[in-house]
């Protein structure tokens, strides 16, 4: 329990990393650019630092026992030397590699059999162009940008000719079939170093219209109990042949023929597992935190059901941040904002989070869109 823990990555995950380290005591230590970030406040000690480069990552990370991190986008090649050099790296370079790259990550599912939607992959708009207009591909389909895309961002739906004109990411990419979606799942899975598995109670996502991110989540989802075994199964099948250590985010398309694929994953804390910190026996931030440690993973058990919205900035709003309704917010039972301490509000930025329980889905959600209603970031 003295080990010293490194975070790459200092927002709003790292924040609540360092705040499930309190009860234990664990010194965190965490690596961003300045002290603007959420999480340097709650840091035993923050480092400043680009963990996009190989030097600061070296500099950072030999000074510890064990490093992880909070987002994908970061220097594996130093991760690669840390770990030869001693260090615990979870999850592991290789794994951040192979799912950083939205390519090789679809690839992955299709060499092991593991349902997803159809795939091709692409260099850039014009290969996406000559494909469409030689047969290869018909309208409409999803285009992902294969690195660096984050929070709706390298992502485009190009549903007719117009798109295809003009809405075509230039970049190297992947171009997948449109699924017949009925629900959007999410299962968060936990993995030790030495292999034992724990699997949260699946949660159902709604997606912002517009920002194309999270913003609305219940659980237990509304599914039958076949369903939700399968989805569990899904994510324990993919935590285990993908073998990453620390928390994987499984997200899924449930059909509406019934069939269940694999979208995407996420080897670290995600938003689709915000509101285990009050609705489960254990959150996915300690859960994680256990899991790097190689100690005994939490129970998942739901407590009660819950509802989460994410708390984004309003549109027509840039600027220093104001939460207007604060007072109505917390009149209301059974609800728990988390502000993520950002300075700035922008629209669609994600400022904060809000989980409502209840003793039924429906009125933890009623809860949390009374939440929603009542409160907005805005500008003063």
């Amino acid at each position: 329990m003295n080990a010293k823990i490194g975070i790459l990555g200092g927002g709003q995950l790292g924040k609540m990393l360092c705040q499930a380290s309190a009860s234990w005591h664990l010194p965190i230590y965490v690596l961003d650019q300045n002290h603007s970030f959420p999480a340097a406040n709650y840091a035993t000690v923050f480092e400043r630092g680009n963990f996009r480069k190989k030097a600061d990552v070296l500099d950072f990370g030999r000074k510890l026992d064990v490093l992880t991190i909070e987002i994908e986008h970061i220097d594996t090649e130093a991760l690669r030397i840390l770990e030869a050099e001693g260090v615990k790296v979870y999850p592991q370079p290789d794994k951040v590699d192979l799912i950083k790259d939205k390519g090789l990550q679809k690839q992955f599912y299709a060499d092991r059999g593991i349902a997803t939607t159809p795939f091709k992959l692409y260099e850039d708009a014009a290969a996406v162009r000559r494909a469409v207009a030689d047969g290869e591909w018909s309208l409409p389909f999803v285009q992902k940008a294969r690195t660096g895309g984050y929070d709706g961002q390298g992502v485009a739906v190009i549903r007719d000719e117009n798109d295809l004109e003009n809405k075509v990411l230039d970049v190297p990419c992947l171009i997948e079939e449109l699924a017949d979606i009925d629900k959007e799942l999410a299962v968060i899975v936990a993995r030790s170093p030495s292999g034992e598995i724990a699997v949260f109670p699946t949660v159902e996502m709604e997606f912002h219209p517009t920002a194309n991110l999270v913003e609305f989540l219940i659980c237990p989802a509304a599914i039958d109990g076949d369903t939700d075994e399968r989805a569990a199964a899904l994510a324990r099948k993919v935590v285990a042949e993908m073998e990453v250590v620390g928390l994987l985010a499984v997200e899924l398309f449930l059909t509406k023929s019934g069939e269940m694929l694999v979208n995407e994953v996420a080897p670290r804390p995600h938003n689709s597992g915000h509101h285990t910190i009050e609705a489960c026996m254990t959150s996915q931030y300690e859960q994680h935190l256990r899991a790097i440690l190689d100690l005994p993973l939490g129970p998942t058990d739901l407590v009660r059901p819950a509802a989460m919205i994410n708390l984004l900035g309003a549109e027509g709003h840039t600027g220093p941040a104001v939460y207007d309704g604060w007072k109505d917010l917390l009149a209301i039972p059974e609800v728990y904002p988390h502000l993520y301490g950002k300075a700035v509000t922008r629209p669609f930025r994600k400022m904060g989070h809000i989980t409502a329980l209840g003793d039924t889905v429906a009125e933890a959600r009623a809860r949390v869109q009374r939440a929603r209603d009542v409160c907005r970031v805005v500008t003063g």
